[in-house]
């Protein structure tokens, strides 16, 4: 098994001869729209993308939020989800979603053969795969490597006036030695995947004091600290400690060279 490598300027990963993408959100414009904004949908976009930089791949993974509306469905949803899912079907051999927390009623939209994990996670070889917003099944938790989603990430970058910006960023990192009270056993590392849909922007990691969706990040059974952040061009702007921005101070990334 190769090892999991992000595609340069996309939110996803190649791993063998699977790509890996998580929360499309699909029908964020409608959700928007309530709020006064008018959205050209992203779906085609996020579809050509995939069929764009999916060389190689036949097995397509979705870490969960495949939707967007919760609690109900919207009309968007209804007529873009399936036929979505039919063109990702003559790009891929096999497609599994692992259900997410905005993913409610979603085999409603799906054609035939694309296969629903449940949002404990699945696991292949020593790979495991969860969206993120529940605890992995102990069977997930014996991976080496455990891929996440959920959080949207990002970095937050603030200059000297306080004009603020904020990029999608990868997270890796290590799972702590000590914590394994609610399991047998840990992987040795994580890697949190930024979300696909770019409409979506992010929730800076790098937040003093900020919060966490993820119960692993929440209840220490990750490093979060010490975990690296990656741009999407691949910059390595070092660990997370590093690069914290709060109210009153702006802390400059140092830029180090991408060892993914």
């Amino acid at each position: 098994m190769n090892k999991p490598q992000p595609i340069y300027g996309i939110p996803a990963l190649k791993i063998d001869n699977t790509y890996v993408v998580a929360d499309l959100h699909i029908g964020v414009e409608s959700h928007l729209m309530k709020k006064g904004f008018h959205l050209v949908s992203r779906t085609d976009y996020m579809l050509n993308t995939i069929s764009e930089t999916a060389d190689g791949c036949d097995h397509l993974i979705i870490l969960g939020d495949v939707k967007d509306t919760v609690p109900g469905s919207s009309k968007q949803e209804y007529r873009e989800i399936p036929d979505f899912f039919e063109h990702l079907k003559e790009l891929f051999s096999n497609i599994d979603i692992v259900v997410g927390n905005h993913d409610t009623n979603i085999e409603k939209f799906l054609p035939t053969g694309i296969r629903i994990k449940p949002p404990t996670g699945m696991k292949i070889g020593n790979i495991g795969y969860v969206h993120g917003h529940m605890w992995p099944s102990e069977n997930v938790m014996k991976c080496k490597l455990l891929i996440m989603a959920h959080e949207h990430p990002a970095v937050m970058f603030r200059d000297g006036v306080g004009k603020q910006t904020i990029e999608p960023c990868w997270v890796k990192g290590r799972f702590t030695d000590g914590n394994v009270e609610k399991y047998k056993q840990i992987p040795d590392f994580f890697i949190i995947i930024p979300s696909f849909n770019r409409m979506l922007g992010g929730s800076p990691m790098n937040i003093n004091n900020g919060n966490f969706l993820n119960p692993l990040i929440n209840n220490k059974y990750v490093d979060i600290d010490n975990a690296e952040l990656f741009l999407l061009d691949g910059i390595n702007l070092g660990k997370r400690s590093d690069v914290i921005v709060d109210d009153r101070y702006k802390t400059r990334a140092v830029r180090r060279e991408c060892n993914f």
